[in-house]
């Protein structure tokens, strides 16, 4: 006969806060949450709780109950409706302050300070390679305000602007202990750039920081103890910006690189390794906890939720994609040198227009030696204006920024100039996908993973199908759960027990139906 405590497998694995035991007897096997009969024992789980996920030091560093981000999306798509509710159900999410004025992401700042108080919350850097000036000034505003948190993006390597950021106030303790007010965490796909951010921050930049006078003396001594980034995001295949790496080799590659710097420079504070790119199901969020991440950070699904500072329109788009129904195509912020973003591209023109822009760039002096057709196509479909027209609010554009080195060098190089018009296009047409410019749709520029396909795919037939109810925290919830209940499973099978549930039965739940199992 069946125990009488004993408990149906599929509902014990989804108490994950409680352990299970496996009981051999007469019948067959029985499971139950206490086992009072050691010699009959055959199998045993633990429990696995959502709080007890990722790095506890991670957790701890950043007043976390959860180890999982919001990744920063440029322009405001991670809106400071997004931020908050991560910060409000113990996670965290990074404003996309890349793209944004200074006024616009102090105006954020604010917003942000007022209603989360002490709550953890952060704010995006992105490299800008071009106008360095815009880098600094936001790092300006950051330290003014004391925001203690940034994300680092794109960079290719370190520029004054983040060293400026990282050492600004550091000291030491009444203990001689080093602190540093101010924390990156650092966002990468390569192992070269990665090192840097492992190593304390370059001398060369330190001492011109020195020079001006924007650091003391002592804040560049000290600075050579510590890391640029305490925190690194491998990011692998994902929206935007990326090098389309696999998670499989990504990850173990910066936890090696990690544990080697440790060892080299004998840090005091660990040194953590999260994971980005392609998370977008239980399985795919166990498996990067499973694999040793110390978080996990999420963008192209959130990108359909509630909160995302998007129009309507692109998230039901969004929201249709499949995992093949991605492109690369050229980014406007680094052009020239034919750096590209990962986006969407089903229902939109995008990719293969910004793809011909470039062609042209590099094999034209400027734009007058174009083909007559493909001007005309150019200036009636891309632009929908002419290039001198193109150009006069081009201009008028890095006259408002202060930019005018680009525009008095785009009045010698005719080449140039074509870059920053064609740049132009590519930069509106996010502008137009965030905006919900119609007469545009063809012509957005949405940034996106394969990510989101997966997750379509695994929401599909449940209330997370349609974007009106897709939210950011409740996605979390359901992925760390879904991550718990997987890692629960996996440990039964390699223990011989036959699990009586698969992938298909993981569908996404109510914040308070998981709440329900905890």
């Amino acid at each position: 006969m069946p125990m009488e405590n004993s408990i149906p497998l599929k509902e014990l694995l989804m108490q994950v806060n409680k352990p299970i035991f496996a009981i051999q007897n007469d019948t067959g096997l029985n499971f139950v949450t206490k086992n009072n009969n050691l010699h009959r024992f055959k199998a045993f789980v633990p429990a696995v709780r959502l709080e007890n996920l990722g790095d506890e030091k991670f957790k701890k560093r950043h007043s976390l109950k959860y180890p999982y981000i919001a990744g920063a999306m440029a322009n405001g798509i991670t809106s400071a409706d997004m931020v908050k509710t991560m910060s409000e159900n113990g996670m965290i999410g990074f404003l996309g302050a890349g793209g944004l004025s200074i006024e616009k992401i102090e105006e954020n700042i604010i917003e942000l300070k007022n209603t989360l108080k002490d709550k953890p919350f952060g704010f995006n850097l992105i490299h800008s390679l071009g106008d360095p000036a815009h880098e600094m000034a936001t790092v300006d505003l950051y330290l003014k305000h004391n925001i203690t948190l940034v994300s680092a993006a794109a960079f290719m390597r370190m520029t004054p602007a983040l060293v400026y950021y990282r050492i600004k106030g550091i000291y030491k303790n009444d203990k001689g202990h080093i602190v540093t007010p101010h924390h990156i965490i650092a966002k990468v796909s390569r192992i070269e750039i990665a090192r840097q951010f492992f190593s304390p921050p370059p001398e060369k930049l330190v001492n011109i920081l020195l020079e001006k006078a924007l650091i003391t003396r002592q804040e560049a001594r000290l600075s050579q103890y510590i890391p640029m980034a305490q925190d690194l995001t491998a990011e692998a295949d994902s929206g935007g910006h990326t090098d389309n790496r696999p998670a499989l080799a990504l990850l173990p590659t910066m936890i090696a690189l990690k544990n080697e710097f440790m060892k080299i420079y004998n840090y005091k504070e660990p040194l953590c390794v999260g994971l980005a790119g392609g998370i977008a199901t239980p399985q795919s969020a166990a498996a990067a906890f499973g694999m040793g991440a110390a978080y996990i950070l999420t963008g192209s699904i959130n990108q359909s939720c509630i909160e995302a500072g998007i129009c309507e329109d692109v998230k039901k788009m969004l929201c249709r994609a499949e995992q093949a129904d991605m492109a690369m195509a050229p980014a406007a912020d680094m052009f020239e040198i034919g750096a590209r973003v990962q986006v969407l591209k089903r229902g939109t023109l995008f990719p293969v227009r910004a793809d011909k822009l470039y062609r042209l760039y590099k094999s034209h002096n400027s734009f007058d030696e174009i083909d007559e057709k493909s001007k005309q196509e150019i200036q009636e479909k891309f632009l929908q204006t002419t290039f001198e027209e193109a150009w006069d609010s081009t201009k008028n554009f890095f006259r408002k920024t202060g930019n005018i080195k680009e525009i008095k060098r785009a009045q010698s190089d005719p080449k140039h100039k074509m870059a920053l018009v064609f740049r132009s296009y590519l930069g509106l047409s996010s502008k137009w996908a965030i905006q919900g410019i119609p007469k545009r749709k063809i012509d957005y520029q949405i940034w996106c993973g394969p990510a989101i396909g997966a997750f379509n795919q695994w929401v599909k037939g449940s209330f997370l199908e349609i974007h009106e109810n897709r939210r950011t925290a409740e996605i979390a919830l359901n992925l760390m759960f879904g991550a718990c209940i997987c890692i629960r499973a996996s440990i039964l099978k390699i223990q011989g027990i036959e699990v009586p549930m698969d992938a298909s039965d993981l569908k996404p739940m109510k914040k308070k139906e998981i709440f329900n199992f905890l």
